[in-house]
């Protein structure tokens, strides 16, 4: 005569790989956080770790021929 399945084993088993998979997905979700975070403040492009080059302000700009103010 055989052994009946023990359900409830099995069943938290697979919360418990499920849970380890979503730990590890938090991690690396974390990581890639911290790692854009210090990314940003080097001054670096987070996506591709060049520098980032803004565009100059408005201010100093000339206004455009034919729109004189």
């Amino acid at each position: 005569m055989g052994r009946t399945p023990n359900y409830g084993q099995q069943r938290a088993d697979r919360n418990r790989a499920k849970q380890a998979k979503a730990d590890a997905k938090a991690a690396a979700r974390e990581e890639e956080r911290a790692r854009r975070k210090a990314a940003i403040a080097a001054g670096l492009d987070p996506d591709m770790g060049e520098p980032v080059t803004l565009p100059p302000d408005d201010e100093d700009e000339e206004p455009a021929p034919g729109e004189r103010g």
